[in-house]
């Protein structure tokens, strides 16, 4: 089991189809595993040991894989064959399960790693399921649904039956988060600049902020709740939200093609892939300046850390 006392960063690099373990600290690359094409989210399980890496694949070549890492042995344990499923893209790990989205089949789904198989799905019915955003029971799950301009809200009830609220929000959500607090999600519109506020009690949208982001791709909310921090691929900039005051604060050049952010617990930097420009920003969230970057591999995009 990796030590508690030696954080690491994980990077996907979608060109190299490979998954760089970084020390965060020095931005040594510690160990680089190859995994299937075009992988463009990871996920750790909660205790550090592995990594899932969704294999989306490329435009004329859809991916049917996850890549299970063994990250102490710095090496892919299994690929995990989904067929019938495709596009595997948005992940996420809770109560030892792995949720991930089926682009391809308007579907999310869980997998059991223990059990080695996909133990329970359900169908959105919306086009582009792209990310995937459980509660921490997962007895909500939250998906961004690019092609369909909404956000599901799949909840589970008290007798285990699934149902799903489908809330229409801005043209092209993409990049979504929930509130540290757990009582709002946060959904990035790429095509028309703006941010949907939803109240996860009522799944109602209480507020549109316009961001005006040219093409947003990733939104996070920093572990405080007191800033929401977007991505803007076309422009190159990162974009700062106030979160209180629902409106921008700050906008940070950064290179070609921003995508994937991350910001670890203790809230006082964050890590975004640049993917044009082929490596991670380190930013400090303080000084709001960028005081790093770190080469991981070719065209950098979805990121985890391990405690």
């Amino acid at each position: 089991m990796l030590s508690t006392q030696s954080p690491r960063l994980l990077v996907l690099n979608k060109e190299d189809a490979t998954l760089a373990i970084v020390d965060p600290s020095s931005g040594k690359i510690l160990g680089t595993v190859p995994v299937g094409q075009g992988p463009h989210e990871v996920v750790a399980s909660t205790d550090g040991k592995w990594a899932f890496a969704s294999n989306y694949g490329t435009g004329p070549a859809p991916g049917h894989t996850i890549s299970m890492i063994d990250l102490a042995a710095k090496k892919e344990l299994r690929r995990v064959d989904v067929t019938p499923l495709s596009r595997p893209h948005g992940v996420a790990f809770v109560n030892g399960k792995l949720y991930f989205t089926a682009e391809a089949n308007k579907k999310i789904a869980r997998y059991d790693p223990a059990a080695d198989k996909i133990d329970w799905e359900f169908e959105t019915g919306q086009n582009g399921t792209h990310m995937v955003l459980p509660t921490k029971d997962a007895r909500t799950i939250f998906t961004s649904n690019i092609g369909s301009d909404s956000v599901s809200a799949i909840q589970q009830d008290a007798g285990g039956a699934w149902t799903q609220t489908v809330i229409a929000v801005g043209k092209g959500p993409e990049g979504i988060d929930l509130s540290p607090d757990g009582k709002t999600v946060w959904s990035a519109h790429s095509r028309d600049g703006g941010v949907s506020v939803i109240d996860v009690a009522s799944k109602k949208v209480t507020q549109t902020i316009n961001a005006g982001t040219t093409r947003s791709n990733r939104i996070h909310l920093t572990p405080d709740g007191k800033f929401a921090l977007i991505s803007d691929l076309d422009a190159g900039d990162l974009v700062v939200l106030d979160a209180a005051a629902r409106k921008e604060i700050k906008r940070l050049p950064l290179g070609r093609m921003p995508e994937g952010i991350l910001i670890p617990p203790d809230g006082s930097r964050a890590f975004v892939a640049v993917n044009g420009d082929n490596h991670v920003a380190v930013i400090d969230l303080k000084t709001w300046q960028v005081i790093s970057k770190i080469s991981t591999g070719t065209g950098p995009d979805g990121m985890a850390w391990i405690r």
